[in-house]
């Protein structure tokens, strides 16, 4: 009765393993809501999410300000904001 336990055990961690590690990397699309004033270290709202960049969190404005209203997306690596960048407007939802 035991052994047949096992292999379902087994199954269950691995299938849980590989979902956290999906979400450990993700990249996000949504408007920001709103940012941290007078720079970019602190908690931004996009697309209904917190974020909070670092100061070694990269913020790539090449596609328009990242101001309020504006599309971004977010580069999450291992749950760190890596990068916040912006985006055309068709991208996001």
């Amino acid at each position: 009765m035991k052994r047949s336990t096992i292999p379902a055990l087994a199954l269950a961690f691995s299938t849980l393993a590989c979902s956290l590690g999906a979400l450990a990397d993700e990249d996000f699309h949504g408007i920001v809501e709103s940012r941290p004033a007078g720079g970019h270290v602190g908690d931004w709202v996009i697309g209904g999410r917190t974020f909070t960049a670092t100061a070694t969190t990269k913020i790539d404005a090449d596609d328009g300000p990242l101001d309020i209203g504006a599309c971004a997306s977010v580069d999450l690596e291992g749950g760190r904001v890596e990068e916040i960048e912006s985006e055309p407007a068709g991208k996001c939802p």
